[in-house]
């Protein structure tokens, strides 16, 4: 059966966002058109994510120097054992599908942390004599953003580090696949902000017949 994580990092719902209007659009039709695929719905801002901190480096370290995962203390055991839980969910789905705001010209932390834990080498990559390589090369991924300016295009366009970062890291797991739909403008242009939103779900719903 075909796995797709639905992956979302905004602090609002669907009511209030842009990104997320478009994303709920998308997976609910998803889901109308692929009835068999298993939809599993990861809300960062809900999830224990853990940050890579001195607890997980001494958990790894330990267990590379062949100490069983029985002998890592308390808080190593926590913060290990559910960054594995992680990348394993993420290596065992087919599809990923992100929903991100637009801040600061990238995308919220918790984000970030995300694509940190599932970045483990012998999961989502491995080191060869030739470099690092990606291992996920039969998955397909897809990013939904609203961005309140106009940053796929033209002047902007530099400054924009969300979706590349996220282009990048897709390309090091060895994704074959990777699309982008933004929904763009609504704050620069307020007075067409309604039908930029609407345009952006429109698109969405197109998007789930093919992805």
């Amino acid at each position: 059966m075909t796995k797709v994580l639905y992956i979302t990092a905004h602090p609002h719902d669907d009511t209030q966002s842009f990104s997320m209007a478009a994303g709920k659009a998308f997976i609910e039709k998803y889901k109308e058109v692929n009835p068999s695929h298993e939809v599993v719905a990861i809300d960062l801002y809900n999830e224990d994510i853990p940050q890579i901190d001195a607890d997980v480096f001494s958990g790894w370290g330990k267990l590379q120097t062949g100490k069983g995962f029985e002998e890592l203390s308390d808080s190593e055991k926590a913060k290990v054992g559910r960054l594995t839980e992680l990348v394993d969910q993420f290596v065992d789905a087919d599809k990923y599908v992100f929903v991100t705001p637009f801040w600061n010209f990238s995308f919220p932390p918790v984000m970030k942390a995300y694509i940190d834990a599932v970045s483990v080498a012998g999961k989502t990559f491995k080191y060869t004599e030739h470099g690092p390589i990606g291992l996920l090369t039969d998955k397909k991924a897809l990013h939904i953003q609203a961005r309140g300016g106009i940053y796929s295009e033209g002047p902007a366009a530099q400054m924009e580090m969300g979706h590349r970062y996220l282009d990048i890291m897709m390309e090091f797991y060895g994704v074959p696949s990777f699309e982008g739909l933004f929904i763009e403008g609504h704050a620069a242009m307020p007075d067409k902000a309604q039908e930029i939103k609407e345009d952006g779900i429109a698109r969405a719903k197109d998007l789930a017949h093919t992805f």
